[in-house]
């Protein structure tokens, strides 16, 4: 993954922030969208894309274009410098290759116990019987 080559590959725009906040949030455009197409990107190699394809596939589009926005400041520059480290993030946690889980299985230990208290509670449900007529 090359940085330099993927944040050249984003695409940004300014846009009006939506909700409350009087004359200010209605002449200045703050909140910033970005919009990066991984499957046209050139940062990443084909191993990269195919792992990101699967890992955050549900932040994609149909066109597998990730699409981040922020509106969290009051200046373009800080929305811009917040929704970049986002997308950084998205991408390095999505590269992450998740260990395969390997069952545990019981111990000794714990067999004998469970055995044992199995066992225990058999005998409490015998008393329970009415006596036989033996």
């Amino acid at each position: 993954m090359n940085k330099d080559i993927l944040l050249k590959e984003v695409t940004y725009k300014a846009v009006r922030s939506s909700g409350a906040g009087g004359q200010h949030v209605n002449k200045v455009s703050t909140k910033v969208v970005i919009s990066f197409n991984l499957a046209k990107s050139e940062g990443l190699s084909d191993a990269e894309k195919v792992l990101l394809n699967k890992t955050i596939s549900n932040r994609l589009t149909s066109d597998q274009v990730l699409i981040l926005s922020c509106d969290a400041s009051r200046s373009q520059l800080k929305n811009k410098n917040i929704v970049i480290r986002r997308f950084l993030e998205i991408l390095t946690e999505g590269l992450k290759v998740q260990k395969k889980r390997i069952p545990a299985k019981p111990s000794k230990n714990s067999i004998k116990k469970a055995k044992e208290k199995k066992s225990q509670r058999g005998e409490l449900k015998k008393l329970r019987r009415k006596p036989g007529l033996d």
